[in-house]
């Protein structure tokens, strides 16, 4: 099921269903969170904004969540060498501008870069599947702080 792409977290709920995976009321919130949400939060994040509702939760339980839902190709695990990982709900393929100052992620789309996939294969003998892009710079909130 890996790479699986999702259109809501409604057909992300069937599908744990029809996989045999137990919705429990953490998992089902810790995926509604990452399905809701236009950040690209991290575990500690969503830890944060849903231990209310699950006082005996632990932060584990947030990580091993996010690592069966990485593992079934619900999300994505984005991981930039900095301390924590960040995580995007699966749904359409599309890119990250990433802010150097704030680390705040967004997303956009452009056509498919198949062609870059074609060349890195033929320059490089690998059997490429995947790529992944991102552009760093300055999120208007920074832009807007430094003006100032």
């Amino acid at each position: 099921m890996e790479g699986v792409l999702l259109r809501s977290f409604e057909e992300a709920l069937q599908r744990l269903k029809d996989e045999n995976i137990r919705v429990t009321s953490q998992r089902k919130a810790i995926l509604e969170f990452l399905a809701y949400s236009d950040e690209h939060p991290t575990a500690e994040t969503i830890y944060k904004a849903i231990e209310d509702k699950f006082p005996s939760m632990s932060v584990a339980t947030v990580y091993n969540n996010l690592k069966l839902f990485t593992r079934i190709g619900f999300i994505k695990e984005m991981n930039y060498g900095d301390a924590s990982s960040r995580f995007d709900f699966a749904t359409e393929p599309h890119y990250h501008a990433i802010c150097k100052r704030c680390g705040q992620i967004a997303d956009f789309h452009y056509p498919d870069l198949e062609d870059v996939e074609m060349a890195a294969s033929k320059l490089t003998g690998y059997a490429i599947d995947s790529h992944r892009l991102e552009v760093y710079g300055l999120c208007p909130k920074c832009q807007a702080e430094i003006e100032n």
